[in-house]
């Protein structure tokens, strides 16, 4: 496990990173951050007018310069955007500098807890469905090669997804768990 005290959160679409995140960052007290809200944040419009405006690989090289900056950071939890992994760089900045949290979930809860969603610009065209599953089989691999652990929210309530991070976070001797 690394030396600092950071959580990152990946996953797919509708795993629930944030929502987990910021629960888990509460009861930990440490800061929490979504990269996705982040890139909102700084840039003032949404990740789907980027995609629309300037195109995946614009989107791609702001996600990738906002985790570079916040994994300098200390004491955080980190809500990942789905396709963080793909980025080499990401990758090497998550695994160096925190404990990664595989936040995994079925296609079928990703459909129901998306079907609403107007700012998914990777399920904007075609069938959702087929997309989840193009887009799961590409990631799905990186997810697994990162973690440092991995738990199932399919079903599962944000409390109960939180307990059992924090149950895995305190069998590691993850430090703010400690007291």
């Amino acid at each position: 496990m690394s030396d600092d005290s950071n959580i990152y959160l990946i996953g797919p679409m509708g795993s629930g990173k944030t929502a987990v995140g910021r629960q888990l960052a509460a009861e930990l007290g440490l800061e929490f951050f979504d990269s996705d809200a982040e890139i909102e944040s700084s840039t003032g419009v949404d990740i789907a007018y980027i995609f629309e405006k300037e195109g995946e690989a614009s989107f791609r090289h702001r996600e990738r310069e906002c985790i570079a900056n916040l994994t300098r950071r200390k004491n955080i939890v980190l809500a990942t955007g789905g396709g963080a992994v793909l980025d080499e760089e990401n990758r090497r900045n998550l695994t160096r500098n925190g404990t990664i949290v595989y936040l995994k979930t079925t296609v079928e809860h990703q459909l129901e807890r998306t079907q609403h969603a107007k700012n998914r610009p990777l399920l904007a065209d075609g069938e959702p469905r087929e997309s989840l599953e193009r887009l799961a089989a590409i990631r799905s691999p990186l997810y697994e090669g990162l973690a440092t652990f991995s738990v199932d929210t399919s079903g599962c309530h944000v409390r109960a997804v939180t307990a059992s991070v924090c149950k895995l976070l305190r069998s590691r001797d993850f430090e703010p768990l400690k007291n």
